[in-house]
């Protein structure tokens, strides 16, 4: 009898400590920082409702109590289906420099978060250095890459070139794409040349807190290799090759220069439309020009170049588009190879390029607030690159003085934002996340996450290029447009941020040794890998929603774990645009 009991009250007692472990509330928050008059917000999420309503936000080094504040009323967000409650706790009032946690009392319980800081633009100069290492470590330049790209076929022909330089494409994959997807027409990402853009924007963007953080030579010097990885993949011919493939093969060998289609499938169709990566590459050759700093190759080589690759793609992009039609990637990424152009020149060859392009984006703006991808009813969204769009435009204004072209690209972007802002908002959404309209079963519907189903045919995955590139977008649009509800726009933007930095319903910083947790390491060929300043995809919908409902995220699936796990280079690049944007005046 006495054993039986002590079976029954050891089983009541572990009983009892999972239902503790199951009802206590969890607390959500950025795990590296904010700005002092950024917006604050922490969320805590927990299956039992909260009795005690206040917050506070302890000193993290005098234990002291220095702000208390009730929370937000109690929010679920239907289509995840997790059954939390979630609340928000704002203290962005509250603007001492300093490392703090947020605390509840649940009962007998004290529940803290991560650690975090408030600082002056403490994202850029807590992460921007790590930003660089990352790209450093993620160069194609062991013995293994260097001696196979120097002298490397074409897909289908005798001919070889050398394409040596550039970055590994992701933790996973160390092959290297000016873009991929470019078969499904209307989700080709930006990777190569993205990174290298975005390093030189912030450079340029940047320069003094780069400089007063001894870390502008670096930067600069991961420009110049992407510029010049850019100009070995310039062919003879003026286009640019789109991607060496590695076929995931140890053997450095096997690679080629390829078109890629769907489960690996190559093919000679190599040559890079400017959706397909070389706009962004020409508007990279172009502006690194500017600078008078000599790579592997010249700065007028850069400029000769992007104008070659210019030339060409007016008379053949449509020959490159594998369905044969321009729409609004090779819009906005021409509109970005031309307004560099035009910005290194001033030839008015290129103004009224930039304008052409700028008006064709333009017409895509639709009356609710989103753009139509096609010539039909496809609303633009984007994995990696929703904010592209927008940023092309403010690019285009930094040189445009015509008033009545000005104000046609500023109100696209006062759209364009209350649109994402309308979405984003329409919902129970106390993260904040980024919501997007999207064609499904020929119906437009908004959703938190892209289809599963769509014209890849297999392609999904964590979003947090997308979320850091609408922060980027939400920020340099905020400023150039006098935007009539900046405060809103500063929330969203820094929503997104942090999500990626640790609020959101998995408590993770997907930024690599940042934070209080991260994903599992993730070993490549060539000994690349996961590496410190490298931001992971992150979370998705539900595996199996066609629509990209649910919520999903995992850190082992049999192989398929990279969906959430696996660094990928547009993420940090992104991430980099969207903290300069928060320092820049």
């Amino acid at each position: 009898m006495f054993k039986l009991r002590k079976q029954l009250i050891s089983v009541v007692t572990v009983f009892f400590l999972s239902v503790i472990a199951y009802g206590n509330p969890v607390i959500y928050v950025n795990q590296i920082g904010f700005d002092p008059k950024s917006p604050k917000i922490a969320i805590i999420g927990t299956e039992i409702p909260l009795q005690n309503t206040t917050f506070t936000l302890i000193d993290s080094e005098t234990g002291k109590t220095v702000f208390t504040s009730k929370v937000g009323k109690a929010e679920s967000v239907d289509d995840w289906k997790t059954g939390k409650l979630f609340y928000q706790a704002d203290f962005s009032s509250f603007q001492k420099t300093g490392k703090y946690k947020i605390a509840i009392k649940n009962e007998d319980h004290i529940i803290t978060s991560p650690l975090f800081a408030i600082e002056e633009n403490i994202l850029a100069k807590q992460t921007i250095s790590s930003i660089i290492h990352y790209y450093n470590k993620q160069r194609a330049n062991t013995p293994e890459e260097l001696e196979a790209d120097k002298n490397i076929l074409l897909f289908g022909s005798n001919k070889r070139v050398d394409v040596r330089g550039g970055w590994c494409d992701a933790s996973g994959d160390v092959s290297k794409y000016f873009s991929h997807l470019a078969y499904a027409n209307f989700v080709s990402p930006q990777q190569t040349p993205l990174v290298t853009w975005s390093l030189i924007n912030t450079s340029e963007a940047i320069p003094k807190q780069l400089t007063e953080w001894k870390i502008k030579d670096a930067l600069d010097n991961e420009a110049i290799w992407g510029a010049d990885y850019l100009m070995r993949c310039l062919s003879d011919e003026d286009y640019f090759y789109m991607i060496v493939f590695s076929y995931f093969d140890k053997n450095p060998a096997a690679r080629r220069i390829v078109g890629l289609k769907a489960n690996s499938v190559t093919t000679d169709e190599y040559q890079s439309a400017f959706r397909e990566g070389a706009g962004m590459a020409i508007a990279s050759l172009a502006r690194i020009s500017q600078w008078n700093k000599n790579g592997d190759f010249t700065s007028k080589q850069y400029l000769d170049g992007a104008k070659r690759a210019y030339a060409h793609l007016l008379l053949n992009n449509t020959k490159y588009d594998d369905d044969g039609k321009e729409n609004i990637i090779d819009d906005y990424c021409a509109l970005m190879a031309s307004t560099e152009l035009w910005i290194t020149t001033n030839d008015n060859f290129y103004k009224e390029e930039a304008q052409k392009w700028a008006h064709k984006l333009e017409a895509r703006m639709t009356d609710q607030g989103w753009f139509r991808s096609n010539d039909k009813n496809r609303p633009f969204w984007h994995a990696a690159d929703a904010g592209l769009p927008v940023v092309a435009l403010t690019r285009y204004l930094k040189k445009e003085r015509d008033a009545i072209e000005k104000t046609k690209a500023i109100n696209v972007i006062k759209k364009a934002l209350d649109y994402n802002l309308t979405v984003t908002q329409n919902v129970s959404n106390p993260f904040g996340y980024a919501r997007q309209s999207f064609l499904f079963n020929n119906t437009i519907k908004d959703g938190f996450f892209i289809p599963h189903e769509n014209e890849t045919g297999w392609w999904w995955q964590g979003e947090n290029a997308r979320l850091a590139s609408l922060a980027a977008a939400a920020t340099l649009g905020g400023k150039i447009s006098a935007y009539h509800n900046k405060k809103s726009l500063d929330l969203y933007a820094s929503q997104q941020l942090s999500w990626i930095l640790g609020c959101n319903p998995y408590s993770i910083c997907f930024m690599y040794e940042f934070g209080e947790k991260n994903v599992p390491y993730m070993h490549s060929n060539y000994g690349h890998g996961s590496e410190k300043g490298g931001i992971s995809n992150g979370i998705t919908g539900k595996d199996g929603n066609g629509d990209g409902s649910g919520i999903d995220f995992k850190m082992e699936d049999n192989g398929n774990e990279w969906r959430w796990t696996e660094q990928w280079i547009p993420h940090s690049a992104w991430f980099l645009q969207a903290i300069t944007a928060l320092v820049q005046e």
